[in-house]
């Protein structure tokens, strides 16, 4: 799953384009003289082996283990409690990390934030968070994907796949990078078909197996034919929907073992782009990058390979949107767009890019989508 191909003038590009980063220089950055020993440190909300978003990450941190000069440490099954600051003050202080990726979305407020302001001379890069300009801690930091690019692709291959022209979404809490993901889905399926609607069920949590096998089952049997998720471990879902004979898309990693019949393609981190970078940037004591985003033009995402039963029309489809993507001609949230409520949330005429930061603020449903 790992591809250590990015060349040097890729990692330049992440560190110096304006659109995707916001650098500041600090005090502290003596403190990461190169040539000395640095000991980064991982959390993760689950297990690391979760065919999941952990997975993601912790594929990517035993790829940066080869790298000369650095030491690896990392706990698993951290919640996004106060628990989540006793791990990291643990390995500031027991293990002397001084770089830290608390991967979780809940981790990074008020937890990283906290921790940033009791350690300045620690860099704390979380994965997800929207770091502000003159609000947070300048020693902290985050990233994430623009991973609604292949939820788009998703959308085509299940678009071209679907008879009933219902599609389930299985997710887990209504926040803004699970609508962006279940409104690119949306998107992509509609581009083949304007009257596909997705049909969502909440569970409520990351990482809740008994509920997310009911949810699929339930949009199954109301007729749903082709599903996907955001959850921690889409694991479940994949397996119920093979079992039940529907297709599906995968997300975080490939999961195409899990359903080889049924998978058609997915949505899939490569956090090893980024964790090169930032490990690479502290080695050498530059600024930190506090804001950082890339997409499938930057290896910061990419989709699942295609499975057996994919429809060739879907291929051909998504492999020239993908193309597009990445030569940034295309958009996937323009206007006129309403929400599923009927309200307009962008009009004719405009368009809001990847790097518009509005798009991390979404909290609406796009029509056609039944939550």
């Amino acid at each position: 799953m790992i591809d250590d191909s990015y060349s040097a003038s890729r990692r330049r590009f992440l560190a110096s384009s304006a659109a995707l980063a916001v650098a500041n220089a600090f005090p502290f950055g003596s403190a990461f003289a190169a040539g000395k020993p640095l000991t980064v440190g991982f959390l993760y909300v689950g297990p690391r082996d979760d065919f999941g978003y952990n997975q993601s990450h912790a594929t990517a941190a035993a790829a940066i283990k080869q790298l000369p000069g650095l030491k690896v440490v990392e706990q698993e099954n951290v919640p996004e409690t106060v628990a989540v600051q006793k791990a990291m003050e643990a390995m500031i202080n027991e293990d002397g990390a001084t770089v830290l990726f608390p991967t979780s979305y809940g981790y990074f407020d008020p937890h990283v934030i906290k921790m940033a302001e009791k350690y300045p001379d620690i860099r704390f890069v979380h994965c997800g968070g929207l770091w502000k300009e003159g609000k947070d801690p300048k020693n902290a930091a985050s990233f994430f994907g623009y991973i609604d690019e292949c939820e788009y692709l998703s959308g085509v291959a299940a678009g071209h796949a679907t008879k009933s022209k219902k599609l389930g979404f299985v997710a887990a809490k209504p926040i803004p990078q699970v609508l962006r993901n279940i409104n690119a889905f949306t998107l992509g399926a509609q581009s083949v078909s304007p009257d596909i609607t997705t049909h969502v069920v909440f569970t409520g949590d990351w990482s809740m197996p008994v509920k997310e096998a009911e949810a699929t089952n339930s949009l199954i049997d109301q007729g749903v034919d082709v599903i996907t998720c955001h959850v921690d471990s889409p694991k479940v879902v994949i397996e119920t929907a093979e079992k039940r004979g529907i297709f599906s898309c995968g997300y975080h990693v490939n999961q195409a073992a899990l359903a080889p019949k049924g998978y058609l393609t997915g949505a899939e981190w490569h956090w090893e782009t980024v964790y090169k970078q930032y490990v690479a940037d502290a080695q050498a004591g530059k600024p930190l990058v506090n804001f950082m985003r890339g997409g499938l033009k930057e290896g910061f995402v990419r989709p699942s390979a295609y499975g057996p039963n994919d429809p060739m029309a879907a291929q051909q489809s998504a492999d020239k949107i993908k193309a597009s993507m990445i030569a940034d001609q295309f958009t996937i949230f323009k206007g006129p767009l309403k929400d599923n409520k009927g309200n307009v949330v962008i009009p004719a005429g405009s368009a809001q890019q990847q790097t518009n930061v509005t798009l991390e603020s979404m909290s609406y449903l796009i029509s056609g989508v039944q939550a």
